[in-house]
């Protein structure tokens, strides 16, 4: 039983979000160009920004003394400076590509598919990283590690192999919990991000930053202060929140034209009647009207 759940947790990371790309494409019909640029997306944004976190970021709050600083208001700053840090680089980036490569995208549902590929990515990357230490802990459960590992390292191998092996089976499926949450957040951020460009309205590029920051940032600090269980309800709330904002700005299409400002799609249409008015060709009417063609 152990072994089946840590291996379902690997493979839900990875199948979750194909399988959700599968059915986008099919029931709309879209293919999967939006998709695969999300994902792409996703890795050019972190090309950049690991390194910015490895050699800018780290080593200067490191300097600051907030790395290994468990009080609050270390833990706040630490957190919302990797949020912000995450928030500008994989917003800037997705900004950048739907003006360059995806200005023909104008629908909601292409947003929605282009950032379930931008999440989807993130979960498939951290489920193969999962799904590679599951195939480690097994080949090592029973195996001599002191024929495998240095002298030095022998001591916390055997205690990382005894800890990944003793975890409750629900610690063994947190990772594909939350990486669900974070599908739907990513989601919601790309149609933020969509927003700032349909509606010509960089405000919205900033929500997205915003928003990005802040789940970020509650995160790292929960990790530290409220343990697992807490965190992932946290989470769990900002993705509830997440999906409240997709349906609602489905409501609220953007129809872009040439040269035009941005249009209310619901405006485009006026409200018509819930039945078609009938002609009235009846004898009186004809003769009241004296055969006006105006009546």
């Amino acid at each position: 039983m152990d072994v089946f759940i840590r291996l379902l947790n690997s493979l839900l990371m990875i199948l979750g979000p194909l399988t959700l790309g599968i059915v986008m494409v099919r029931r709309w019909k879209l293919g999967w160009r939006l998709f695969f640029l999300g994902a792409a997306t996703f890795i050019g944004s972190q090309v950049l920004h690991i390194p910015f976190n490895q050699f800018i970021v780290l080593p200067y709050m490191e300097k600051l003394g907030l790395i290994g600083n468990n009080e609050v208001s270390a833990l706040v700053l630490y957190g919302l400076v990797l949020g912000l840090s995450a928030g500008v680089f994989e917003e800037g980036a997705r900004y950048l590509v739907y003006r360059v490569w995806l200005s023909d995208v104008r629908r909601w549902k292409e947003a929605v598919l282009y950032g379930a590929g931008h999440g989807g990515v993130e979960a498939i990357l951290l489920g193969g990283l999962a799904l590679y230490a599951f195939f480690q802990a097994t080949a090592y459960r029973n195996a001599d590690l002191s024929e495998l590992v240095p002298p030095s390292q022998l001591e916390l191998a055997k205690a990382q192999i005894e800890a990944y092996w003793l975890a409750p089976w629900y610690d063994a499926l947190i990772g594909a919990l939350e990486r669900a949450f974070a599908v739907i957040i990513q989601i919601s951020l790309a149609i933020l991000v969509f927003q700032a460009v349909a509606r010509r309205k960089i405000l919205w590029l900033f929500l997205a930053v915003g928003w990005h920051t802040t789940v970020d940032a509650l995160a790292v600090f929960g990790i530290q202060r409220w343990g697992v269980y807490l965190t992932e309800a946290v989470v769990a709330g900002f993705a509830l929140i997440s999906l409240a904002m997709i349906l609602f700005l489905r409501k609220r299409p953007v129809v872009m034209h040439e040269g035009l400002e941005e249009v209310d799609a619901s405006l485009l249409i006026p409200d018509l009647p819930a039945q078609p008015r009938k002609l009235d060709l009846s004898k009186e009417r004809l003769e009241n009207s004296r055969y006006d063609p105006d009546a």
